[in-house]
């Protein structure tokens, strides 16, 4: 097979031999033994290639995930976000990249990134083609070096989601301000629903996580935010409504053990992203596959095992209400330093 260009400054993609290569592997046949716990939202897939310059990576931030490899030197290294932990997210995957590889005509390998941070900062630095990223990242790396959108999920029918505010069902605690001097948990620092939105609504009562809350903590995922406010680690949390749903309506173990406080939005969905400088041609063919992949009775099937509709376009301006939370924040942050 011809090697395709990803970029405009390569010429083909090597490959995948980095530092990479001693992270812990999870070879497709294992993880066809492990049931599909399943999620409606599928987290995010990263495009990668070799690139002169290589970010600081640290492997405890990133698990790869090897399909099969062949001689074939034109690789996808498809990687995942953790908006949910590695055991409830890696999965349902194998599906949707068997899917994208063969719409591509690529082989392909998937590669696990612990947070939103270590993701952009693949993506910035050309290590990755494009990536499903969260809404607040995206605008991060848009201001500063042009992420570019492709295309954004589509759920019931809408491309917008919330932040609920949960506590324990136990709790007599019934709105967000009661939470002061609580434990709290955010998801990751980077995350739009899971830390920049709580942040948010506390900084519209002149208040910051530091002096609001006697302590917080960062769980890494959703289900591990809903998981800690149900067992009582922490009072409160802030987590991503649609994967509260979803695990409410398919395993409410812990779920049912929460109640909503809080519901705040909506917001622009977290879309996929390229570098500005992929080549024209593959973006367009990548749009392409996630555009149409709806009406394909296999990619169908996969959208629908993961509660998406189908992929749609959106514009940065949707997500301005992102930029509009990011500077009230730095507002109130000013004031207090002075």
């Amino acid at each position: 097979m011809k090697a395709r260009r990803y970029f405009n400054s390569v010429s083909r993609i090597t490959k995948y031999k980095t530092k990479y290569d001693k992270l812990i592997i999870f070879h497709w046949s294992i993880l066809s033994k492990i049931s599909l716990y399943g999620v409606f939202c599928f987290l995010g897939f990263l495009f990668s290639c070799n690139y002169e310059q290589k970010t600081k990576i640290e492997p405890e931030n990133t698990i790869k995930i090897s399909s099969d490899e062949s001689k074939n030197e034109d690789v996808l290294t498809i990687g995942v976000a953790a908006m949910l932990s590695p055991e409830n997210a890696l999965p349902v995957y194998e599906e949707m990249i068997d899917y994208i590889g063969e719409e591509l005509n690529v082989n392909i390998k998937m590669l696990f990134t612990k947070d939103y941070k270590t993701m952009n900062d693949l993506v910035k630095s050309k290590e990755v083609v494009a990536a499903f990223v969260c809404s607040g990242p995206y605008v991060t790396g848009h201001d500063n070096w042009g992420m570019e959108l492709v295309a954004v999920p589509s759920l019931y029918d809408t491309t917008v989601y919330y932040s609920y505010i949960i506590v324990n069902k136990a709790n007599d605690i019934t709105n967000f301000k009661e939470l002061k001097g609580k434990k709290f948990a955010f998801t990751d620092p980077k995350s739009n629903t899971g830390k920049l939105v709580p942040t948010y609504e506390l900084a519209r009562i002149g208040t910051t996580p530091d002096d609001f809350f006697s302590e917080y903590i960062f769980t890494t995922s959703h289900d591990k935010s809903i998981e800690a406010v149900a067992q009582k680690l922490v009072d409160g949390a802030a987590v991503d409504h649609l994967i509260w749903e979803y695990l409410n309506n398919t395993d409410s173990t812990f779920t049912s053990r929460t109640k909503i406080i809080a519901k705040l939005g909506p917001f622009a969905m977290p879309p996929f992203v390229v570098h500005p400088d992929c080549d024209s041609l593959f973006k367009t063919e990548l749009r392409k596959v996630l555009l149409e992949m709806h009406t394909n009775p296999k990619g169908k099937k996969i959208l629908n095992e993961i509660y998406m509709d189908k992929f749609v376009m959106l514009s940065d301006s949707d997500y301005q209400s992102i930029r509009e939370m990011n500077k009230w924040i730095e507002k109130v942050n000013q004031q207090a330093d002075e």
